[in-house]
């Protein structure tokens, strides 16, 4: 009593409030609406981008055996990526051609999907599809950026436009396949984590407005799953070289870019090479009755850092790489200059 004698009106106020919208927010975590687990997809379709390759052919492999139907949208329809599927999957899984950049084949789909629902609608959309490259800032092209800006952020947002009428109507699930990289500012990453990064904006966006009508919204977070899925673009060295303009190669030499090469491609050697792990991720946000809002996939010795970066401070999220002998290499090569 005497503490609280010594406290404002507006100090007294403010802790009130601040009492007041913890309790709403917890009171809020804890009346999530619990929902039956989806024990089979029986009369439910869900909706994957990507499926030529990667997790999205595994993830439409699995829901077909789990009897949803599933409808494969594919940027090659006649490869072979597309034809395996076709193949070896039931007669529940219908190919689409789907190029996530182009809103005639978005609206095509979207046309075949709403002729073609079972019963109980379109219970999901997983946006999958996407690419990858890697280069330093200046080795890239606006045109760089753009094109895998337009891929894995604008193809999500203008498949998700479509198709949310449908999956709002079935109160289902939204799911978003983005990368630490979303969170983790590596050397040369710039453009894909720029894509992935406000990927991640847009579905924690769309999260909070989806919650009135009872649909989740799930970012699937992978780590190094280059040999698992393909998606990681190999290139040799003296293909970075020749891009640059004279001004550039003056500034990094043509040693280090081999160098920055062999080390990008031994890293992705170094990662996952199934996608076991993502796919059984991706399942649960879609049949989960609590499925999560982030799955992070990382090894298990890289879980404690990938889950504490976000929460560093700036200056010590960036000193992170003084201690990469990757980066002091950089540095060094490029100092001398």
């Amino acid at each position: 009593m005497l503490v609280s004698l010594d406290l404002s009106i507006s100090e007294i106020i403010g802790i009130i409030s601040t009492s007041a919208v913890f309790l709403l927010v917890i009171a809020n975590l804890v009346s999530r609406r619990r929902r039956g687990q989806i024990q089979d997809g029986s009369g439910r379709a869900v909706l994957i981008t990507g499926c030529d390759s990667g997790f999205g052919h595994h993830l439409a492999r699995h829901l077909d055996t789990q009897g949803f139907v599933v409808f494969a949208g594919c940027l090659f329809p006649e490869g072979a990526g597309a034809q395996s599927l076709s193949r070896e999957s039931s007669s529940n899984l219908k190919i689409l051609k789907l190029d996530v950049t182009s809103d005639d084949d978005v609206q095509q789909a979207k046309r075949i999907v709403q002729d073609n629902l079972p019963e109980k609608g379109l219970w999901a959309v997983v946006n999958n599809a996407g690419i990858s490259d890697w280069a330093e800032i200046e080795w890239s092209t606006i045109e760089d950026f753009r094109h895998m800006v337009d891929v894995n952020l604008f193809g999500c947002i203008r498949t998700s436009i479509a198709f949310l009428p449908m999956v709002r109507a079935s109160k289902g699930r939204m799911v978003y396949v983005s990368s630490i990289f979303a969170f983790f500012s590596c050397l040369n990453m710039g453009a894909y984590s720029v894509s992935k990064r406000g990927l991640e904006a847009f579905a924690d966006c769309l999260r909070v407005e989806m919650a009135s009508f009872g649909v989740e919204v799930s970012i699937i977070q992978p780590g190094n799953f280059g040999q698992a899925t393909n998606i990681v673009r190999m290139k040799m060295a003296q293909d970075i070289w020749t891009k640059l303009d004279e001004e550039h190669k003056q500034m990094f030499n043509q040693s280090y870019i081999e160098l920055a090469n062999d080390y990008f491609t031994s890293t992705c050697k170094a990662g996952f090479k199934n996608a076991d792990s993502v796919v059984d991720a991706m399942v649960h946000a879609i049949t989960s009755p609590r499925p999560k809002y982030r799955y992070l996939l990382v090894s298990t010795t890289d879980m404690f850092f990938f889950k504490a970066f976000p929460y560093l401070p700036t200056f010590l999220a960036d000193a992170v790489f003084s201690l990469s002998p990757m980066y002091n290499k950089r540095k060094a090569m490029l100092y001398s200059q």
